[in-house]
């Protein structure tokens, strides 16, 4: 429910319709008083009026807007390369506060067409989801993505496997999303109802944007006055087939924000067993807004946290409970379950992620 999910619920920002022109303009101080329209420093301008809005932390939004405005007023956001110029932006942001979503980025048709650029390859969603071994089923899904066809492709899954004595999640590749496909997944594994992770936004934030998760089943509003939070859980279904199925999570550097969530969840209630490397640490949640200029940014707005510490993952990721290269995860699961050394690594080598397992950079 992170890059994705929050896609329709950010229609407003997309529409600039949050912050009317006039009031934005009389409201900024200078150096945001007039920018240049469609300029990156009026991209930093708007910007900046949205985190010291909506940002998770009010005190580090406010940080954010002034080092923007800052860099506005030193004429850092004044050049021609707009590439350069949201370099620029994210890496001013960044150097206030690590956040893993917060990026400024160019819209595809505000980038410079002198070159012919290689067509993009359609981005896999659900790679693999079958039998790897005898007893063991193994899916790689690169994205939880607001799409009813994946979330019935993984429920059959789940329902076509559940005599499986292991089950083995590769989320070395996988990038974010929402909770559509953990919510077919978790009934499975648990035998009593439990309390995953806990969400929380802002109330004023909740009553300018409502909330993409309002209404899904698994999200429990509490009665909170401060914050508008909401606990994650899972509900058993009635088939126990995979109730004692070991259940292996492989994660790496690329493992992000919804990924990180489903990885958490199962930790911490010692569900599953993590194989590979730290995650990303990309936890606060939001949505993309566009910005003049051909800009955009994802602008964060939440955090999902453990309730038992109060802590979440942002920039320190959610550690494996056995560490080893990500490169290995696969093969260092089933030789934990009991594969053969030379077995597990003919295994490991045919089934490769075929997106790079590295941190993508910004």
């Amino acid at each position: 429910m992170y890059a994705h999910r929050f896609a329709a619920w950010f229609a407003p920002l997309l529409a600039g319709a949050l912050v009317p022109a006039s009031a934005s303009v009389a409201a900024e101080p200078s150096p945001c008083a007039a920018p240049a329209a469609q300029s990156g420093e009026a991209a930093a301008c708007d910007l900046a009026g949205r985190l010291e809005r909506q940002y998770t932390f009010p005190e580090i939004g406010a940080r954010y807007a002034a080092a923007l405005r800052q860099g506005v007023a030193t004429g850092r956001y004044a050049g021609t390369d707009k590439q350069a110029v949201a370099e620029a932006m994210t890496a001013d942001l960044q150097a206030v506060a690590p956040d893993g979503h917060l990026r400024v980025r160019l819209r595809e048709d505000a980038k410079a067409t002198d070159t012919a650029a290689a067509p993009k390859e359609p981005f896999p969603i659900l790679e693999e989801a079958d039998w790897i071994a005898p007893g063991i089923a193994y899916m790689r899904i690169n994205e939880f993505p607001y799409n009813e066809d994946i979330t019935r492709s993984v429920a059959a899954f789940m329902a076509d496997h559940a005599d499986a004595r292991a089950l083995i999640f590769d989320l070395r590749t996988h990038h974010g999303g929402g909770v559509e496909q953990m919510d077919v997944i978790l009934p499975w594994l648990f035998a009593e109802p439990t309390h995953l992770v806990t969400m929380e936004t802002s109330w004023d934030v909740e009553r300018e944007l409502g909330s993409p998760v309002d209404g899904v089943p698994s999200m429990r509003l509490l009665d909170d006055k401060t914050m508008a939070r909401r606990e994650h859980w899972v509900t058993p279904n009635a088939d126990t087939r995979l109730r004692d199925a070991k259940v292996y999570l492989l994660t790496g550097p690329r493992t992000a924000s919804a990924a990180e969530h489903f990885a958490l969840a199962m930790k911490r209630t010692g569900r599953a067993t993590l194989v590979g490397g730290a995650t990303r640490g990309a936890n606060h949640f939001g949505g993309q807004a566009d910005l003049p200029g051909g800009y955009y940014a994802f602008v964060p707005v939440g955090r999902t946290f453990d309730p038992d510490t109060g802590e979440d993952w942002e920039s320190d990721g959610v550690a494996p409970d056995i560490a080893v290269d990500p490169a290995l995860a696969l093969e260092r699961a089933l030789t934990d379950f009991g594969i053969a050394p030379d077995k597990a690594h003919a295994l490991s080598e045919a089934h490769k992620p075929t997106l790079p397992l590295e941190r993508s950079q910004p």
